[in-house]
Formats: C-alpha cells, structure tokens, sequence
C-alpha cells in the first residue's frame, strides 16, 4: 500500500510542510525510519532524531518549533501520538480487509448465520445457532460454542476460545489464547470440609470497541452476566471473575485480578499486577498504581491508590520513603536508648 504525504496529512485533518507528493509505504520508528517511511515525533525526549531521520515524512504537533534543518516532510497535528496511533489503525484494518474466505477443515453449525465479507481460518469451529456481523474474523483454531454473537467488524484471533452464550459487539479484538465465558470460580463448602460445585449458567457481554488481550480470562456470570462495556482494554494475562462489571473505557494492565463481583468505574486505569478483592466497587477516573491490592470501596472521582493494602498515592510514598529509613531510623533509637 502507498500514500503521498498530502493523503495522510488529509486523513488526520493535518498541514504538510514540504513535498506533499511524496510517497509513504511504511510506518516506522522515528530513529529507524528510511526512505519511504512515515514516523512521529511526541515526546521531545527523542528530538534529536528528527534532524538525522531518513524518514520521508514526520508528524509532529502544531505547536513545535525544529532547532535545526529538518529533511523531512512535516505533518502537523494537534496530538501526534494519537494521529500515529489512528494510522496504525487504519493500517491493521486494510491489513485485516485482505483476509476473506474459508479455509479448510472448518466448522459451522447449520443453524448459525454468518454475515458478508467473513473470514474462517483452518480448523476454526462455530457451533449452533450463532449469529455473526459482516467483516468479522475469526482465525484458525478459534472455538465458538452454541448461541454466541458477534457483531461487525470484529476479529477473533487464534486459538480464542468462545464459550457458549457470549455476546461480542462491533469492532472488537480478541487476542491469541484468550477465553470468555468459562466457568466462575464458585464452590459451596460443606460440613465436611468438601466443596460443591455452584452451576455458572450466566454469560460474558462485551460491548462495542472493546480489546481483550492474549491469554486473558473473562468468566461467565453465576446468575446474569459479566459485563465489558464501551471502549474498555484489556492487557494480555489478566482475570476477569464472574459478575464483574467493567465501566466504559476503563484500561486494565496485565497480570491483574478482578474478584467476583467487583465493579469498575468509566474511565479507570488499573496498572499492572493489581489484585481487586470482590464485591467492592471503583468510582469513575479511579487510578491504582502497580501491584496494589485494593480491600475497599472506593466512592470519590479521580482517587489515585497504590500499595498493598492500597491507600492515597501521595501517602503511600511517604510511608514508602520512611519505611526505607527504618534501620536508620532503629540505630539512632538504640543510641537514644543507651543516653537514657
């Protein structure tokens, strides 16, 4: 695929500065960027490769200012990281586009119905009764058991495994390895110290626009559903419990934990290897820092936590700075000690 600068420029709603014709076949990293290539400049800490870049265009934000010659086209934007990130977009999806057809063995229930433009990788298996948008993609080895929906324009990647009654919306992806809808963690213990099994009939919903990443688990409802909702992200190798509900584009970094029946606010951030106990709920813009394990309500907007038990932010790194002091702290007690 190739664009002149002035085609991509147009796409972001951008100004060139410099040859608008030029051609642009790759994306790239600013430092790695050759001729042909399109790269971005957002963090000023990497400034000084754009004026020995070889690439043939560079998005760079209105407001910035070169110190020296820049060889390079410039594409000027109001937020450059976004505009590159919208590029790698659009270039997934023309990616994506080219993947149509049957591949062979693979398996559809004859009650289910598949949309336009679908694409089924080798060995992929849809079962009974399923509905399927137009454009959606599902890859080689992927699982869809009876009554899932999916919408359009989603990709289910390979080796997914989609457990019966899931509901997928329009425009998301699901990542290598990752299973929705396998059974909660739900055990019933008895009097003598064994433990019954409690039947998970509930299902997963994702709504529109939501990303699940590789390996990660989303389990089904005990009774109702586990909820995804609008725009969320999910990193690779986290655990969604039964009866959680995720807010609207909420982001949860990998290796983290939601216990059963947590709720998430819209717009929180969950950074890596966070472990949320169950039953407990994050107010909207919650952000919990790395590692934390957050025992308790949180009811105020924009709260920021970390530590393990999780508290303020601010708090927690002085707690943090002093608990360093501790054995400094513990000789000149001693010494006090031995004065009295």
């Amino acid at each position: 695929m190739e664009f002149t600068v002035g085609q991509i420029a147009a796409l972001l709603d951008g100004q060139v500065e410099g040859n608008a014709t030029a051609k642009i076949r790759e994306l790239a990293k600013i430092e790695d960027a050759g001729t042909g290539s399109l790269a971005f400049l957002s963090n000023l800490k990497y400034e000084h490769f754009l004026y020995a870049t070889g690439a043939t265009a560079v998005i760079v934000a209105n407001s910035f200012t070169p110190k020296q010659p820049v060889s390079a086209a410039l594409i000027r934007v109001e937020d450059p990281y976004s505009s590159f990130s919208r590029l790698l977009e659009e270039y997934q999806k023309a990616l994506a586009a080219l993947k149509t057809g049957v591949e062979q063995p693979s398996f559809v229930g004859e009650s289910s119905h598949l949309g336009e433009n679908h694409y089924r990788g080798a060995f992929s298996y849809i079962g009974e009764n399923c509905q399927l948008g137009f454009n959606v993609k599902i890859y080689p080895q992927a699982y869809l058991g009876d009554n899932v929906k999916i919408g359009n324009n989603t990709t289910i990647f390979a080796g997914a495994k989609i457990y019966s009654n899931t509901v997928i919306g329009n425009n998301c992806t699901i990542h290598a390895g990752a299973v929705l809808g396998s059974a909660g963690f739900g055990f019933a213990p008895q009097k003598d110290g064994s433990y019954r099994d409690i039947p998970q009939t509930g299902n997963v919903v994702l709504e529109d626009n939501v990303n699940i990443g590789a390996n990660t688990t989303i389990d089904c409802a005990t009774l109702g559903s586990t909820i995804i909702h609008e725009g969320t992200k999910i990193d690779n190798l986290v655990q969604i419990a039964h009866n959680v509900e995720i807010g609207r584009h909420t982001v949860i970094a990998s290796q983290s934990g939601i216990s059963g029946s947590a709720k998430l606010g819209n717009n929180c951030t969950i950074a890596g290897q966070v472990g949320i106990v169950g039953h407990i709920s994050l107010a909207d813009k919650t952000i919990v820092g790395a590692q934390s394990g957050v025992s308790k309500t949180i009811t105020q907007t924009g709260t920021i936590i970390q530590g393990s038990p999780a508290f303020d932010y601010k708090q927690n790194l002085r707690s943090l700075a002093v608990f360093r002091r501790l054995p400094e702290l513990e000789k000149q007690l001693n010494q006090l000690k031995e004065k009295i």
